[in-house]
């Protein structure tokens, strides 16, 4: 889609902007026809700009933009929907979500059902009530999950990689990146997960704490090795904020 000049009236979010030159503003947004969009919001920082309001995380937006290549110009926005708003708990999850797509989603390719499965992780956050953390943790997985689905890095969860044996509920596996479950290694380096969770995971049904738990480790170390070395922002949100030592962590 490099060679598109102009778009009109495309769903999309912001997953990230920043502030460029005196009155601009450099944007990430995310689209389900054209993917990741770089786009650059020229004068948003006017005082009686009509679309900084708009211009923000979280917020299912109709975007218009014009020109070829990695930087569009931003040529319109409108309100699509309501604004999906969640605790103040629950904003570092959403940035999480933000960041990880940023680091993984290449430019212009696009991922119509990641973008439905991206919008439904915001509104069931804003829908958490109770048990925050538990909820929370088991709504980054489903994501998580479903975003390696997408981008063709999709989990081994039925099968054992070295034997082709059908995973069982009660046997512990050591999880292989890029390759999958093997007979479990006590000396091996790779994450150690029962059965019961990787079963679990494949259903995306994360009810029983133990594999939630298990799959978030096991989630931590497959993302670690596609993101890479540099450290996610917003973990360091989840550590600066105030909270409770058992609430939920990215």
């Amino acid at each position: 889609m490099n060679n598109v000049s102009r778009v009109t009236l495309q769903h999309g979010f912001v997953l990230h902007h920043r502030a460029y030159r005196d009155t601009s503003v450099l944007l990430e947004l995310f689209t389900p026809e054209h993917g990741r969009v770089g786009a650059v919001a020229r004068g948003v920082r006017k005082e009686k700009s009509r679309w900084a309001a708009f211009l923000q995380p979280f917020r299912p937006l109709l975007l218009s933009w014009s020109g070829r290549g990695e930087l569009v110009t931003l040529t319109g926005v409108e309100e699509d929907g309501p604004v999906v708003s969640f605790p103040m708990a629950a904003a570092p999850c959403g940035f999480y979500l933000n960041e990880i797509m940023l680091r993984l989603l290449q430019r212009h390719d696009a991922h119509p059902q990641l973008f439905a499965s991206y919008g439904e992780a915001l509104r069931s956050l804003g829908d958490v009530q109770g048990e925050q953390a538990t909820a929370q943790e088991r709504i980054l997985r489903t994501f998580e999950k479903r975003l390696l689905d997408e981008l063709g890095y999709g989990l081994m969860l039925d099968h054992a990689a070295d034997t082709g044996a059908a995973l069982l509920p009660e046997q512990c596996y050591s999880y292989e990146v890029e390759r999958g479950p093997v007979a479990y290694n006590e000396r091996s380096v790779s994450v150690a997960v029962s059965g019961a969770t990787l079963l679990a995971l494949g259903r995306l049904d994360l009810t029983d704490a133990q594999c939630l738990r298990e799959a978030k480790r096991l989630m931590r170390t497959v993302l670690a090795h596609y993101l890479g070395d540099k450290p996610l922002h917003s973990r360091e949100l989840f550590q600066r904020s105030v909270r409770p030592a058992h609430e939920v962590k990215a």
